[in-house]
């Protein structure tokens, strides 16, 4: 799937006055992830189950 074509939304701890966020867009298959102040550099992509795990583990403090 193109990049473009997705719908992004950024960190719910990214602030609001720009600098350091990430972005997440998700499809069945596919979590992407790339960085708000770059969004035509370079992305990682990787499956739901891991996207999760990250995401429960990063909770965890």
């Amino acid at each position: 799937m193109n990049t473009e074509q997705l719908h992004w939304f950024k960190s719910s701890y990214s602030g609001g006055e720009g600098g350091t966020c990430v972005e997440v867009a998700s499809c069945p298959t596919t979590v992407h992830v790339r960085d708000s102040k770059n969004v035509q550099g370079p992305h990682i992509d990787v499956a739901p189950g891991a996207w999760s795990a990250f995401v429960t583990y990063a909770q965890q403090g």
